[in-house]
């Protein structure tokens, strides 16, 4: 399908066909997506009508989409935020640009294009303070609507929302040129699609929220997709211990192959551990799983002028915040919120790609199975099985 126009290009005359033929084309262009139609439903694979690309806008054909969970709990009902369904699923993935609407700039159809689950605007003060991961843009995210406020995917008269403004569990999508960026088509697109959410998520955590520093000790809570990014994270920034927590201990064995010093399958059991270390406790503590009462239990364990880190979603209703606030402050202790690694992806997704072209950045094997779209529930149940690191789905 390279350099085949799928919509008639506004603007131009050159054109794929007859008029009818193009009109035709642009009226019955489907795409196969997993959907969710409610909150507790189960994952629906339908065939959706998708419009041409608007204004600053790309038609995309996604070759690879990463199974994370937050889409998981998006289907649950237990991500948090007010997610408007029904919505196409995927917000990690990388594809191949097959259309770019009016106003499109530095974009060409047949480019290979990592995305991202935060938009960069690169106009509004967040954008303008090089806080691009709070774009204003984000803040819409869970409505699923581009930034236009339109929805491109339709059935029986039906607009269906896009997670993350991308919907990557579908082959062809339409979103905006603020939610990716061009790579270079050495690598791979299944290789690249982890950097969407996963990698930067993790490696930021460690490298951009947590500011890990040399000889500092690190504990990493959870040893999937972002954990393993938060260990190697931690490991490129120089730390002297990196102790992951996991309750499976195949992801403990995985994790020393991305950093980890050492593994345990619960924070108590590591206590002695990170109590004993030449500073009495961690520099940081990165919490990248939504269990409970962990973060009460994590702060007692930093040394003084230590933070605790969260790169984790959960239920709100008991994934919750509960600690004493005067060692916080007699302690100088500090809490860090952390969306997607507090990365600005236009400048990260590049370093991330050149420390992985120098051996330094591992994404094959944080691959641990690739699935067709009409097994994504079986991925899901793997991934909550903890039989993987990070699935991801080949279009």
């Amino acid at each position: 399908m390279a350099g085949t126009e799928i919509f008639g290009k506004p603007g131009r005359r050159r054109r794929v066909g007859s008029k009818a033929e193009n009109r035709k084309r642009r009226e019955m262009l489907t795409t196969r997506a997993a959907v969710i139609t409610e909150p507790g439903a189960p994952w629906e694979l339908i065939d959706l009508a998708l419009d041409p690309p608007g204004p600053g806008e790309l038609l995309v054909e996604f070759v690879a989409s990463g199974l994370c969970q937050s889409d998981e709990s998006m289907r649950k009902g237990t991500l948090g935020g007010d997610v408007r369904y029904p919505i196409v699923g995927g917000h990690e993935g990388a594809g191949i640009v097959r259309e770019v609407g009016v106003g499109v700039q530095g974009i060409a159809v047949g480019d290979h294009i990592v995305c991202s689950f935060r938009p960069s605007c690169g106009r509004c003060d967040f954008c303008a303070a090089g806080k691009s991961y709070v774009c204003e843009l984000s803040r819409r995210t869970m409505k699923g609507a581009l930034p236009s406020g339109e929805f491109r995917f339709h059935r029986d008269g039906v607009r269906y929302g896009a997670s993350a403004m991308l919907g990557t569990f579908s082959q062809f999508a339409v979103i905006s040129q603020s939610s990716c960026l061009v790579v270079e088509k050495d690598i791979p697109l299944q290789t690249l699609a982890v950097l969407g959410c996963a990698v930067p998520t993790g490696w930021g955590a460690a490298v951009n929220t947590a500011q890990v520093q040399p000889g500092d000790v690190v504990v990493v809570i959870g040893a999937g997709g972002v954990g393993m990014n938060a260990c190697q994270g931690a490991q490129i920034a120089g730390a002297s211990q990196v102790i992951v927590i996991d309750p499976v201990q195949a992801k403990i064995e995985a994790a020393t192959a991305f950093g980890a010093t050492s593994g345990y399958t619960s924070l108590a059991e590591a206590s002695d551990v990170i109590l004993s270390t030449r500073r009495g406790g961690a520099d940081a503590i990165i919490l990248t799983a939504a269990v409970p009462s962990i973060p009460a239990e994590a702060v007692a364990m930093l040394v003084p002028g230590g933070n605790l880190t969260i790169a984790a979603l959960g239920d709100p209703k008991t994934f919750r915040l509960d600690v004493p606030i005067a060692p916080m402050a007699l302690r100088n202790l500090s809490i860090r919120g952390s969306a997607i690694g507090s990365s600005n992806f236009r400048d990260t997704i590049p370093r991330l790609i050149s420390l992985y072209r120098d051996g330094k950045l591992k994404l094959d094997e944080l691959v641990t199975k690739h699935y067709t779209l009409d097994e994504i529930g079986p991925g899901f149940d793997d991934l909550a099985a903890g039989r993987n690191l990070r699935g991801v789905v080949l279009h």
